[in-house]
């Protein structure tokens, strides 16, 4: 401040008033603040004399109007940052660089213990099964499209269930006639001998191992007595009125001609070719 005569706007007299010099010429107070106060970054209003002025980067703040842009809190002694010419404090700072929780959306701030996966992040409380809610946290999951289920969740929704014991088929299992088996569920209806990888045939709807179904279940071969499993090469089987033999044990009585796909004469028990037969 200095005495003068003037103001260089009003030309108001300026003996023994305050004034302000702009550029070497004396200002009042008043017009000062008119003409050339700077405008605050907030508010947009002149910054007058009387009043603290803050600058940083080329713009101006009235003490007051210096707040973080998130939280409002006042920088005027704080530390600061900027960001898309926002003023922030620290915290808020932290808070816009920091990832979203793709849970709550909030951010996850620096040393929150925090789950990443498939790209997407996670407050570790956040991170939870679809199904059943449960923070997965240590617990293994599985995911599906977007979503992640705990292991007993994604196991009881969407695998297989077996269809003997009706429970999740987590790991093996196997197909019989389109549906699903545990591997220790597919046993023989006689013997409960595991037959996953063994020979085996069904009757009427039932499995059994070789050995059962031929003590318990298959036919007896007219011609040799032995079973008639269908396994090996006993696979072809001849019928003939309530009878069955294997194909190679069915030949004539007589001369032992097999009669697989040939004329025969039923005589008695006995089965014979047609030269047999008319002799």
């Amino acid at each position: 401040m200095a005495e003068s005569s003037h103001c260089f706007y009003c030309r108001e007299d300026l003996g023994g008033k305050r004034f302000v010099r702009n550029e070497g010429r004396p200002v009042c107070v008043r017009c000062h603040t008119k003409f050339c106060a700077n405008s605050c970054a907030e508010c947009h209003r002149p910054i007058p004399v009387e009043s603290k002025e803050l600058s940083h980067k080329g713009r101006y703040w009235h003490e007051e109007c210096f707040r973080c842009a998130k939280c409002y809190k006042p920088l005027a002694k704080e530390p600061f940052s900027t960001k898309d010419d926002r003023i922030m404090c620290g915290k808020c700072c932290s808070r816009e660089d920091a990832p979203r929780c793709h849970g709550c959306y909030k951010a996850i701030l620096a040393g929150t213990e925090s789950v990443e996966y498939k790209g997407n992040s996670w407050h570790d409380e956040c991170f939870t099964c679809f199904n059943c809610k449960r923070t997965i946290g240590s617990l293994s999951f599985l995911s599906k499209g977007n979503d992640v289920y705990c292991s007993p969740c994604y196991d009881n929704k969407f695998a297989k269930h077996c269809v003997c014991c009706k429970k999740a088929i987590t790991s093996g299992g196997l197909n019989y006639q389109d549906q699903p088996w545990h591997s220790h569920c597919f046993v023989c209806s006689s013997c409960s001998k595991p037959l996953a990888g063994s020979s085996f045939t069904n009757h009427q709807d039932q499995v059994f191992c070789v050995d059962c179904y031929k003590s318990s279940v298959a036919k007896k071969c007219s011609g040799c007595q032995n079973p008639i499993t269908g396994f090996g090469k006993g696979v072809n089987v001849v019928n003939y009125e309530g009878s069955s033999w294997h194909e190679y044990c069915f030949n004539c009585k007589r001369c032992s001609l097999s009669l697989s796909n040939k004329r025969f004469v039923a005589k008695g028990k006995d089965i014979l070719c047609a030269d047999c037969g008319n002799k």
